[in-house]
């Protein structure tokens, strides 16, 4: 049973970290076409950031360090 959740966690944690990387790309690339960010990409970016630091206490407070 803790192995399975470890393992959700740190896919979840995963996950996070692709969302943010893909908003970051799809920013850069909005920015030099359009020469405008555009709201998704940004919305991208802290929804993946948040997510990651709420997985990453979720592991801590799991692991009790």
């Amino acid at each position: 049973m803790k192995t399975e959740q470890d393992n959700k966690l740190k896919l979840q944690k995963i996950i996070s970290v692709l969302i943010t990387l893909l908003g970051i790309i799809l920013l850069v690339y909005m920015i030099t076409v359009e020469d405008e960010p555009g709201a998704l990409p940004l919305l991208m970016i802290v929804t993946g950031s948040g997510w990651y630091f709420i997985t990453k206490s979720r592991i801590k407070t799991q692991t009790g360090n």
